[in-house]
């Protein structure tokens, strides 16, 4: 109710500049953090706003009342930082669209103001701005950028913040349909968490098992017995440890995977939930997607060749394994 033209500036700048202009040095930012923290009280505010397809704003009291660790939200905005950065031509687009909606709704300011504030930002050459002091003084804004396609990782969040107490290591397993996000949800959460992190790309069937009666065995072509062996003794270890890796491009083991040492593991890819592993995790979940945007992302990432390969063959021995046990259905979370 309070905005000001200034804070509707600083929306457009965040929604083309995302947080890209914020963290130059990394330590101030995280004890500023910190002090914005403590100073702000619970309160009823979402967890999370919309600023454009890109961006988010993550309120620092809804944070606190979900009683989420600050460092990860420290390590969500740090990682929101990264990436190519907006443009003027960016900026511009996103003030002009803000103009056209101010002249549809009633604000706190006349066309006027705005048009005087838009035409001195302008001519001071579109920096980054501070929030108004009327803002400031009515709204108490303490929040931070975060990149929306973060807000995925939400659920599993406050799942593991809920039991982070655990003395044993927490086991987390990402099971899913192809290119749906797996990897990139467990290398973004294992970054945010400081988790150690086991891929089952690692564990593909080798050649000399590959027997017909096994690839017709829902989820046959995964390798669990050596995952069995390799991974499960350590995962409620913290120290730190390795194990063999299978390489598609030459069909064999080939080198050592580093896991590193953490109260909290991740286990990501198809057939991490099959029930020859065991009951090994203590919070399973499904990535999925649609099945027309998984095809695309297929085809964008490996090719028509690769694409139809995955078509007519790894997502129907995907599905058949799903359907078999129920993976999808059992699952803690659905994302």
């Amino acid at each position: 109710p309070a905005i000001q033209p200034q804070d509707i500036i600083k929306l457009c700048y965040q929604a083309a500049y995302g947080a890209e202009h914020l963290l130059s040095d990394p330590d101030g930012a995280r004890r500023y953090l910190q002090q914005e923290y403590d100073e702000t009280s619970v309160s009823d505010v979402p967890l999370w706003e919309p600023i454009s397809e890109a961006v988010c704003r993550v309120n620092l009291a809804g944070w606190k009342r979900e009683n989420l660790p600050l460092e990860w939200l420290f390590r969500m905005f740090a990682a929101s930082c990264s990436g190519k950065a907006g443009d003027a031509a960016t900026l511009n687009d996103r003030l002009t669209r803000a103009e056209a909606v101010l002249r549809t709704v009633k604000v706190g300011f006349s066309m006027e103001d705005w048009q005087k504030a838009l035409t001195a930002y302008r001519e001071a050459g579109m920096p980054a701005v501070h929030h108004s002091a009327i803002y400031r003084e009515k709204e108490h804004p303490a929040y931070r950028i975060v990149r929306t396609s973060l807000l995925r990782l939400l659920p599993v969040l406050e799942s593991v913040a809920a039991r982070r107490e655990a003395e044993a290591p927490y086991v987390i397993a990402i099971d899913g349909r192809a290119a749906s996000g797996k990897s990139t949800m467990g290398q973004q959460l294992a970054e945010i968490l400081g988790a150690g992190l086991v891929h089952m790309d690692d564990f593909f069937l080798p050649l000399e098992l590959r027997t017909e009666q096994r690839l017709h065995t829902p989820g046959g072509n995964v390798h669990y017995e050596r995952f069995r062996e390799e991974i499960l003794p350590h995962l409620r270890q913290p120290e730190p440890f390795s194990y063999r890796k299978f390489v598609c491009s030459v069909k064999a083991l080939q080198g050592d995977r580093q896991v590193a040492g953490s109260s909290i593991r991740i286990v990501e890819g198809s057939y991490s939930l099959h029930p020859e592993l065991g009951h090994y995790a203590d919070l399973t979940v499904f990535s999925d997607v649609d099945p027309d945007e998984q095809f695309r992302r297929i085809l964008a990432r490996n090719g028509p060749i690769w694409g139809e390969q995955f078509r007519q063959k790894w997502i129907p021995m995907e599905e058949a394994y799903f359907n078999a046990f129920h993976i999808r259905e059992q699952a803690d979370l659905r994302v």
